[in-house]
């Protein structure tokens, strides 16, 4: 007679117990898990049982909640334990959910009614669904909900993975484990969390002679994404990295998209009928593939009013709220950008979403309000690189008063001053370089905000360019700069060093803000603390 299947699970769930150094020093030991097998492609080699193929995920952590995320090699139940001790006793069980083609058998849930500012320990067994008494080995996962109350806080962000070739070499995704090792509270990726349009080689010459070796390849990085399962594997593709998954076993990653995602500087004006890479040329069709692959391979939350969905708020306690926009969704197609009025072609977040973050940053009592944004405010992106032509992000280049995407932000800076909202702070990635800029109105064109200050890092494993020119509508001044010499060149492989991400910690009892920029071998670049504008 077959066991019990709640016998099975019990037997599995009991297999494995970890504490919180374990978790922590897995990450720090070269960015390999030590924990249940992390590391290696599956945690089982017996192929009648089923595994886990690309780790474990945790993301949009609040107060009382948490997105959990895997998958699995198969059509499997997948039960779920979770406990606030790292032997999980008293583990509360939920129901099992399934896995199945229709999502490449990923799985993710909202877990709720969670303590505040309590470490949450996550297990998952997963059960062969063609065989309910084959089951996998467990795999487990931490991440400390938000404070209800003021304490220190640490996030770390920065964007750009797997760009412009750069591949998973000997050293692997070193950023992200030099992240790990700061044990943030969660990690905000700024956008081009893939590069779908990135092909890769398995070698490239470098400049000096030597080769850079993409030791790990799969079919789908061989080429541009166009169906849905290539747009998966761009995703599986990061998720083969130790770094990676170290990182994801102990910390919440919150996600936001920009371009890579889908195609290099996307919008309805995207032509790629000259492009031979792809043979589907409808950008509509691309675009409506990756988001349901970015949806299906992160712990993004979902939105009922808005399937899909990609801006949100993430409340982290009293003193922090953490705005994420959407640049890219809402946009008119790319072009000049020399509108002289705000219409739904000059616009790039839109103007739902735009009424939404005016809402979400009047009513937030946070201290700290964090504009999570996936392109830079006065940096010049352009749209035909080479012949210097077309907005891609919002600056035209012509540092005027404001003219097309500038009149929306414009118009939420003003919007921003005379609600009265204080401390936001912007942060961004997308130009693969680290700068600190202070926006001053007395610099500006256009005058009528306060002055803030905003934040750029990356990448995080691509290639790193720039600098790049200043529109001088919001009056940006470049208070620090970490990027390519003009000796050095540009598209400058992650061997050179040049791989960045940002470090924020904002004091528990003082209420202040330091903001760190780093390099992947963990060297301090710059560092700024500010301080907070309490209310009257």
């Amino acid at each position: 007679m077959a066991a019990p299947f709640n016998a099975i699970q019990e037997t599995a769930m009991n297999k494995i117990s970890m504490t919180r150094r374990a978790f922590v020093t897995s990450v720090s030991a070269a960015g390999l898990v030590g924990v249940s097998g992390l590391a290696l492609p599956y945690y089982s080699r017996a192929n009648q049982r089923p595994a886990f193929t690309h780790g474990i995920q945790s993301g949009d952590v609040d107060a009382t909640s948490g997105v959990v995320w895997t998958r699995t090699d198969r059509p499997s139940r997948v039960m779920f334990e979770v406990s606030s001790t790292e032997n999980f006793a008293n583990a509360l069980r939920l129901a099992p959910l399934d896995t199945s083609p229709a999502s490449d058998y990923t799985v993710k849930r909202l877990l709720t009614d969670l303590a505040s500012d309590q470490d949450i320990f996550y297990r998952m067994i997963a059960a062969d669904l063609a065989d309910i008494n084959a089951v996998s080995e467990p795999i487990v996962g931490r991440f400390r909900t938000a404070p209800a109350s003021k304490r220190d806080i640490r996030f770390a962000w920065s964007g750009d993975t797997a760009g412009q070739g750069w591949g998973i070499d000997d050293t692997g995704m070193k950023t992200y484990a030099t992240i790990g090792k700061h044990t943030p509270d969660f990690f905000l990726h700024s956008g081009d969390t893939i590069y779908a349009d990135g092909a890769m080689k398995d070698e490239v010459d470098l400049t000096n002679g030597s080769k850079w070796r993409n030791n790990v390849l799969i079919d789908e990085k061989r080429k541009v994404a166009e169906t849905l399962d290539e747009y998966r594997g761009q995703w599986k593709y990061n998720l083969m990295d130790g770094h990676v998954l170290g990182l994801n076993a102990i910390c919440p990653t919150f996600y936001q998209w920009d371009d890579h995602e889908v195609v290099n500087n996307w919008s309805d004006s995207k032509d790629l009928s000259a492009d031979d890479r792809y043979s589907e040329k409808n950008i509509h069709v691309l675009a409506a593939r990756a988001a349901r692959a970015f949806h299906e391979m992160t712990t993004i939350r979902y939105e009922p009013s808005e399937p899909g969905r990609v801006y949100r708020k993430i409340a982290y306690g009293p003193l922090l709220d953490v705005f994420f926009l959407d640049m890219r969704s809402y946009r008119g197609a790319n072009g000049p950008g020399m509108q002289d009025t705000v219409t739904p072609q000059s616009r790039i977040l839109g103007e739902q979403q735009t009424k939404w973050l005016k809402r979400e940053l009047a009513t937030s009592n946070a201290t700290w309000k964090i504009i999570a944004a996936d392109m830079p405010l006065g940096l010049v992106v352009w749209n035909d690189a080479t012949k210097k032509a077309g907005a891609e992000a919002i600056s035209n280049g012509d540092n005027g008063p404001g003219k097309g995407r500038e009149l929306e932000i414009a118009d939420l800076l003003r919007y921003i001053k005379n609600a009265g909202i204080t401390n936001t702070v912007w942060l961004t990635a997308d130009v693969h370089y680290t700068a600190a800029h202070y926006y001053n109105p007395d610099r500006a064109q256009f005058q009528d905000f306060n002055p803030f200050w905003e934040f750029v890092s990356g990448p995080l494993h691509a290639g790193t360019y720039g600098p790049n020119d200043f529109d001088m509508t919001f009056g940006p001044e470049l208070k620090f700069i970490k990027a390519p010499t003009a000796e050095q060149g540009q598209n400058l492989p992650p061997s050179a060093g040049l791989q960045f991400f940002g470090l924020v910690d904002i004091d528990g009892a003082t209420e202040q803000m330091t903001v760190r920029l780093m390099d992947r071998d963990d060297n301090e670049l710059y560092k700024v603390t500010l301080d907070p504008v309490q209310s009257a």
